[in-house]
């Protein structure tokens, strides 16, 4: 059954242009700090991203790294589709493909700002507390509903909707989060100052 987030929407920060695919035909380490502050919606329930991690064909923690396989086939595709994938064989984790084709590079999308359909967010994930909604990879997919039926799916096209930041926030960078590989590079980037974060910086 459809959701229907018009009631948490009152207070909803108005939005900025669409972004295409294009937006993530450039590097990786430009499209992550990009998306902090812009506003990540599936099926009109979303927020304000805060919080990404950058991972490039180069990187031995990318899951690119050794090359194709049936799961990471996306990531070698054109930019701007989403590479949706389980972690530890519980959570869903969604990426977006960015670079020109062949390059597998993506963003992981770390953790949101609720602004848009916050009740349809609370059923899912069974809880009040509006920091705690999608303050994760696997909380995030599981608030905005999204699973391996968003794999390949493109960015600019229903049920996914991208706007872009309307001015340029303070952006924090650090170490990335949960991994065993590269673990000294840089390349996690956050909403300086937000509470809404996976892990502050």
């Amino acid at each position: 059954m459809p959701q229907n987030p018009k009631p948490a929407d009152a207070a909803a920060p108005r939005l900025g242009k669409p972004l295409k695919r294009s937006f993530f035909g450039r590097s990786v380490h430009e499209v992550a700090p990009d998306l902090i502050g812009a506003t990540l919606l599936v099926d009109g329930v979303g927020g304000i991203i805060t919080e990404v991690e950058a991972y490039h064909h180069t990187d031995p923690a990318a899951h690119s790294f050794n090359g194709p396989t049936p799961r990471n086939r996306v990531m070698f595709g054109p930019p701007g589709f989403a590479y949706v994938y389980r972690s530890y064989g519980i959570h869903w984790c969604a990426n977006f493909v960015c670079e020109a084709e062949g390059s597998a590079s993506a963003v992981l999308i770390r953790a949101l700002q609720p602004t848009h359909g916050i009740s349809a967010m609370r059923r899912r994930r069974g809880l009040q507390e509006e920091r705690a909604l999608c303050s994760g990879p696997g909380k995030l997919c599981e608030a905005l509903g999204i699973s391996v039926k968003h794999n390949e799916l493109p960015l600019d096209h229903p049920p996914f909707a991208l706007h872009a930041r309307l001015g340029k926030p303070d952006i924090a960078a650090g170490v990335r989060i949960g991994i065993t590989k590269a673990v000294d590079l840089p390349w996690r980037y956050g909403l300086k100052g937000s509470r809404f974060l996976s892990k502050p910086f």
